[in-house]
């Protein structure tokens, strides 16, 4: 068995000469689109009202961008990007004495997912719709949008999975010559089926009230931190630690989740 050998451009194509398309911000805005479509026939069905919907659709895509963005920054290099506060905010970077656009050079789920959490918070003190009812919905298409974000990822040939040691794998050819585990596909398929698994109890169970938002944080951030051991680390203060930093933010979001099911499943007893 021979291992694949991966050498994608990033970029699809340069627009104007010097806006790159790529790849990575197709699949994300791809998934954020698929993601509203699922919402939106939800919405729907509960008779509420689609201008409703597309003012969520706005707070969610900036607490996805702001979250994931200042969570990368804080969370992963916060000595660079604190000196370099313009660029934890804009697409750009500072290369040569003069700033390019880059994109964002780093996302990280982990505040991505805080980022929706407070989006909707923000949400409902404004519109003040059923709080968990909101909460579960946006939930079971968390895990689809995460998909399609890690085979961007795949595409740029980053988050890299370490050396398989032997004749199998992925050679990412950008960056060297060592069959890896293909972490972020690893990743995108996990979630996928968690995606559909969610369908499922949703089309099943009808009272809910927190239930699919703190069992979608389990599955998600459980497989996640099964899925680091599979990944080279990512930043170099990571080198020696008995666990990542990935892996680290996952547990409390775990316990999190776990709490959110206590009190669900407390909150239907008392009602029967």
């Amino acid at each position: 068995m021979e291992p694949i050998r991966w050498n994608a451009d990033p970029v699809i194509v340069m627009l104007f000469d010097h806006f790159p398309l790529k790849y990575y911000g197709l699949l994300f805005m791809s998934g954020i689109a698929l993601s509203y479509i699922f919402v939106r026939k939800v919405f729907l069905k509960a008779g509420r009202n689609l201008e409703e919907l597309d003012t969520l659709g706005m707070y969610i895509f900036f607490g996805i961008v702001l979250g994931a963005r200042l969570g990368h920054c804080l969370f992963y290099q916060p000595d660079y990007f604190l000196s370099r506060p313009l660029e934890m905010l804009l697409p750009i970077q500072k290369i040569d004495g003069s700033y390019h656009f880059t994109g964002y050079l780093g996302l990280a789920s982990h505040g991505g997912t805080l980022g929706v959490f407070i989006a909707t918070l923000l949400y409902y003190r404004k519109y003040k719709i059923n709080l968990w009812w909101l909460l579960d919905q946006i939930a079971i298409v968390g895990p689809l949008a995460g998909a399609f974000i890690r085979m961007g990822n795949f595409m740029n040939s980053e988050i890299l999975g370490k050396p398989t040691n032997g004749n199998f794998g992925i050679i990412f050819e950008r960056v060297d010559q060592v069959p890896r585990h293909p972490a972020q596909l690893y990743e995108a398929v996990t979630y996928l089926l968690i995606f559909v698994s969610l369908q499922c109890i949703n089309q099943k169970y009808e009272k809910r009230n927190g239930f699919l938002f703190g069992l979608t944080i389990i599955l998600v951030f459980s497989a996640r931190f099964c899925i680091e051991f599979f990944k080279i680390n990512q930043v170099n203060f990571e080198e020696g630690m008995a666990l990542n930093m990935g892996q680290i933010l996952s547990v409390p979001l775990v316990l999190t989740g776990l709490i959110v099911i206590f009190r669900s499943r407390n909150s239907a007893q008392k009602s029967v």
